[in-house]
Order: structure tokens, then sequence, then C-alpha cells
């Protein structure tokens, strides 16, 4: 080949390659702006009765990336006679990850037998939460809801014990904030009771109805690390109800409400880290609807939210 051939075709072969490579760049995904996945607590479709199976395969045909189960659910569906080893299967199966389990173990009361039984009951609960490939446990001030106070320091010690006893079983305990209780409503007592455990495994799940609910602002949620959050309970809330009267049959869905859903969500992502935004409300009006429809609308609800609040 002449020399100038051989230049005419190498120029040829850089303009293709050069053309080749921007049409494969063009077609890479869009990177995420944000670091959130989307999970289903099925307190959403509580009332339409399905079962767990059925539960979860509504929340992986909408299209959830995780599902949020309630204990006494799991242990309804075991006691009819259904098996850890098949509710594993079906979640893996489906491609959706059980992120969560609801449940109401009475870990942080004064009384030593109660919270000696409490204790037991959260082993059994996370031994079954083990076998299904469950990764965490909720954990709510329960039988604390009411007057008197608790002593914060021993609240802490004893959710250090608990998060011991996660780390044996393989299941982390969030530590979690009730609006309405006399104990660890506000955020500021949730995140001192998480600190001062010393657990290293110690993290919280705030929820957006709670938060106002108990008085506390969002800006709070700035207060916290990364590290120290993987889960966020999503729900909405009418600003025209005082915080005090606020139930959680007024839950909404995101966006519909009077929440910073903006402020909240650009603080949570600008933590860097993955955190699951789950879709927790109890509203008679998404009840009365068809599971699926009611879970499809949620999700499209919280990504739209997502969208505004992380693109703009």
């Amino acid at each position: 080949m002449k020399r100038r051939n051989v230049l005419k075709s190498g120029l040829t072969g850089a303009v293709a390659l050069a053309a080749g490579s921007k049409s494969a760049f063009a077609q890479e995904p869009e990177k995420k702006k944000h670091n959130f996945t989307f999970c289903l607590n099925t307190s959403t479709i509580m009332k339409q009765n399905l079962g767990l199976l059925n539960e979860i395969k509504t929340a992986a045909k909408v299209g959830y990336d995780g599902i949020e189960i309630w204990q006494r659910t799991l242990e309804a569906f075991l006691k009819d006679g259904g098996t850890t080893k098949e509710v594993k299967k079906l979640a893996n199966d489906l491609g959706i990850s059980i992120e969560n389990s609801i449940g109401f173990a009475s870990w942080i009361v004064d009384n030593d037998e109660a919270r000696g039984r409490a204790m037991d009951q959260l082993k059994r609960e996370m031994e079954l939460l083990a076998e299904i490939g469950c990764k965490r446990i909720a954990a709510p001030p329960v039988s604390a809801t009411n007057l008197p106070k608790i002593d914060l320091s021993k609240a802490a010690d004893r959710f250090a014990a608990v998060c011991e006893l996660g780390k044996e079983m393989g299941v982390l305990p969030q530590l979690e904030l009730w609006g309405f209780s006399e104990n660890l409503h506000r955020f500021g007592e949730t995140l001192f009771v998480a600190a001062e455990s010393g657990h290293p495994d110690a993290v919280i799940l705030p929820d957006i109805y709670h938060l106002r609910r108990g008085g506390s602002p969002f800006e709070s949620l700035e207060m916290i690390n990364g590290s120290k959050i993987q889960m966020f309970h999503m729900n909405d809330y009418p600003g025209d109800v005082p915080k005090a009267e606020l139930t959680d049959a007024m839950r909404v869905m995101p966006g519909d409400g009077d929440a910073p859903m903006k402020e909240i969500l650009q603080t949570l992502n600008a933590k860097g880290v993955p955190i699951t935004l789950s879709l927790e409300i109890f509203n008679e009006d998404y009840w009365k609807m068809d599971a699926s429809e009611a879970a499809k609308i949620g999700l499209q609800k919280m990504k739209k939210v997502v969208k505004e609040a992380c693109t703009s």
C-alpha cells in the first residue's frame, strides 16, 4: 500500500472507532442522581389481607426494590403451615429484598421480667428473619408509650443489649422513634439512646409522620451520620392539623401533604450512602383499593418526589 493510502485507511478507522465509541457512550444508562431504593411497607396494603406470599408478589410485580414485612404476618403464615424456606425462595426468585420486619418486643421497659421475655421474643423473631433473609427488625418503644418517663441512659444500655443480640443473630435492630409516645418521641431522644448505647451497630429508623407528630424539626436529620441510617419511612401529613392531633390514619402518600419533602430528601441524599425509602401509610382510602393499584400509586409518588428533589 502507498503511504497516503495507509494514512487514509488509518484515518477512516479512527473516525469509525470514534463514532463507535460515541455511539456506545450514548447508549450508557444515565447515572442515578440519588442513593435511594424503594420499598413497600405492607401496612400500606394491610387491610386487603393478602397474606405474606401475596404481599411479596404484589410488591415485586409493581416494581419495588424491597419489602418491609410485619412480624405477625410472617408468624401467621408459619402457623398456617408455611415455611421460612418458601418465603426466602419466593423473594429470591422474584428478585426482591426483604429489608425489614415490624416487630413489637418490649425491650425498653423498666420491668426486668417483662424485658427478659421481650429479649426472648426478639431472639425467636430474629431467628425466623435470618432464615427468610430479612436484614433488619424495627425496635420501637413498645409498652413505653405512656408515662412515666424512662431514664434514657438505661434505655441506651438496653438498646445496646438488643444490638448485641442482633449481631449474634445476624439481623440488625433499628431504633425507631414514635411521635405519639411519651418515650422516644423526639429525634434528639432517639439519637441520645443510639449514641449512648456505644454499640457500633446502632442505627436509627426515622419517619416523616413521627418526626412531625413528635415535634422534631426535620433539620434534625442533618445531625446523624450517613452510616447510622439505613432506612427511612416515607409518608406525608396534612399541615392544617395540629401536630398533637395527628393520627396514623391521617398519613397520606408522599407529596400529597405538607411535609417539606424536597428538603428532607436532599438532606438524606447528601449523606452519600444507600438509603431505603419505605412507604408506610395507614390510610383507609388506599386500603379500600386493589392492593396492586395502591402499591403502584405509592411507588409512583415516591419516585416523583425523589425526582423533584434530586434533579433540581
